[in-house]
């Protein structure tokens, strides 16, 4: 086992070492805590060395490798730093294919370590052989297929760089069993890096500050646009600075929630397909956009040529592939978005904008946020309601994808960055369960809570085992329907109604059906209070309105895993709505 420096606190390599030692240890070095894997047959070299290092590390195992990448996403969003997964070949390595691509799109810094078959039988058809870098090409941000175990420790300093500067993204390692098993007689964990093609964007140059504050003073109603490169770059603090020195409403996207408090003057929340009909028709209505660490999105911009049409654009990215990719920025600055705050914000000075925030009170006045509340029957937006009131933004929040996940977006009150996590561009059903698995591993003092809903909830159950074996106290709220919310929203709005296996419950069972008129089922399938209870999680099943803040609140109190199912009636919608391709002028409110 490895020793530690009592001067510096550093481990000191035992030597030699095998190549899974090497490469366990470098995790060690650059901080990794927790590591959600998944052992097999070619990746037990990797899985011993852990093992040898569990005073260093936690290894946490998952009951599916998809579940062990989206923790490590889950991980990576709330804490900012890399989060690491490991998988066998072949399968196992597969699987996490999805949450690469997720974290590709979101921008998460994830190192995914996979097992390969030994290095003689690449190619063959080996047992559980599968060329990992060429599945992965187009989803990762960079890949590894280690070829001598000297080159271990120089790869993981690179691929920890990579992950975690620029644009954050996801970076695979492929370790094949025979290079794991290598002794290495004196293995050099400083090592320089060998990135001739990979460089990171300076600051902003002096022109291009100048010409954006230029714009900036000009403007009489700007808007800033304020999207995941704001959390990713920790720039939340520098935003609100920003923002609150100029007089600049924010609206924000899915990813961007947290950058300025919900109920904050100048937050206009989330815009876009969900987004509040002010946040809309504000950025519409704009001559000037201050983009902030966004790509022009389609669920943001709708119809793209009349997206933001009268307004000019400045463009603050750090990936100079998104900057004039789809919208034209006539100021466009490829830098991270802090630096760029940071070099503004002692010189920004307010602006005269007291007629663009009196129409954007207007707005807000006449467009609020609301729904038609029912005595009969639990509506969404009323739990996460009451859930914001109870936990007043001291949470971490994961969430499925669906309806639930917009319910969640547009309700819930958040008051910090990195507090929100949720699958956005990629939209992977079955994220929220493992995403808080992360999330409660990276804080296990925290309140950690998946809003998920019955759909959702249900591709990744397995990982409830994960919950009660690892003593991880999350909670879960599912908002259950019994069908697929998001997808039956677009049958109803789009087809006539018409549903397309949309339904979740047994169709032979007439009191699992309901009557069709917003009445819960006598009977729900399946029945998520008997399987929690078969993992040793409590749970407890809510149909009526008035149990909604008794149950939450005896949830959260509860110091272990709890699975709160509530029915809802699948007939709400998530409104409003601007319909995909659409504008703000064809915007659904009710």
């Amino acid at each position: 086992m490895a020793t530690t420096d009592s001067r510096t606190n550093t481990p000191t390599a035992r030597k030699p070492q095998t190549g899974a030692d090497v490469l366990v240890e470098s995790l060690v070095r650059h901080g990794v805590d927790v590591v959600f894997a998944y052992p097999g047959g070619a990746s037990m070299p990797m899985h011993q060395a852990l093992t040898r290092y569990r005073d260093k590390i936690r290894t946490i195992l998952p009951r599916h490798e998809q579940g062990g990448i989206f923790a490590a996403e889950g991980y990576a969003r709330v804490t900012g730093r890399p989060g690491v997964v490991m998988a066998t070949s072949g399968p196992g390595a597969l699987n996490l294919v999805t949450g690469l691509a997720d974290a590709k799109m979101d921008s998460l810094p994830i190192v995914a370590i996979t097992g390969q078959v030994p290095t003689h039988v690449i190619g063959t058809d080996a047992f559980q052989e599968t060329p990992m870098v060429e599945v992965c090409r187009a989803i990762t941000k960079h890949h590894y297929l280690v070829q001598s175990a000297k080159d271990v420790a120089r790869v993981v300093k690179e691929a920890f760089h990579i992950a975690s500067t620029g644009r954050p993204g996801p970076v695979l390692i492929d370790m094949p069993k025979d290079i794991q098993n290598t002794l290495v007689a004196d293995p050099d964990y400083d090592v320089a890096m060998d990135l001739p093609g990979y460089h990171v964007p300076g600051p902003p140059s002096a022109e291009s500050i100048n010409r954006a504050l230029d714009l900036i003073r000009k403007a009489e109603r700007p808007i800033i646009y304020c999207g995941g490169g704001v959390i990713a770059s920790d720039a939340a603090a520098e935003l609100r600075r920003f923002a609150e020195a100029t007089g600049i409403p924010v609206a924000m996207t899915l990813q961007g929630l947290g950058s300025l408090p919900s109920d904050h003057y100048l937050s206009l929340n989330m815009l876009g397909m969900h987004g509040t009909v002010y946040s809309n028709l504000a950025i519409n209505e704009a001559d000037l956009l201050l983009a902030l660490g966004v790509r022009f999105d389609d669920r943001v911009t709708g119809k793209l040529s009349e997206f933001a049409k009268h307004g000019k654009i400045i463009h603050v990215d750090i990936d100079a592939s998104e900057i004039n990719k789809n919208k034209t920025a006539l100021v466009p600055v490829n830098t991270d978005v802090k630096q760029f705050l940071n070099a503004v914000n002692p010189v920004v000075v307010p602006g005269d904008y007291r007629d663009w925030l009196r129409q954007v009170d207007s707005w807000r006045a006449s467009e609020p946020m609301t729904y038609s509340d029912r005595d009969d029957a639990i509506l969404p937006q009323y739990v996460l309601d009451e859930f914001s009131k109870l936990t007043k933004g001291e949470f971490l929040m994961t969430t499925g994808v669906g309806q639930h996940q917009m319910f969640a977006a547009q309700w819930t009150k958040f008051t910090k960055p990195r507090t929100w996590v949720t699958s956005g561009g990629l939209g992977s059903m079955g994220f929220g369960l493992p995403s808080a698995m992360g999330a409660q591993a990276a804080f296990p003092d925290a309140l950690v809570v998946d809003i998920d809903g019955d759909g959702s909830f249900v591709m990744n159950i397995q990982e409830l085992a994960t919950l009660y074996c690892e003593s991880l106290p999350i909670k879960m709220i599912v908002l259950n329907n019994q069908h697929l919310g998001m997808v039956v929203q677009w049958e109803d709005r789009f087809h006539a109604g018409n549903r397309a296996h949309t339904y979740l419950g047994p169709v032979d069972h007439p009191e699992a059906i309901g009557k069709g008129d917003g009445e819960m089922p006598a009977v729900t399938y399946p029945d998520f209070v008997a399987i929690s209870k078969g993992f040793g999680i409590k749970a407890r099943q809510i149909r009526n309105k008035a149990d909604v803040t008794g149950a939450l609140a005896e949830m959260i109190a509860h110091k272990g895993p709890y699975v709160l199912d509530v029915l809802i009636p699948y007939q709400e919608h998530v409104l409003p709505m601007i319909p995909a391709g659409g504008t703000v002028k064809d915007i659904i409110k009710s």
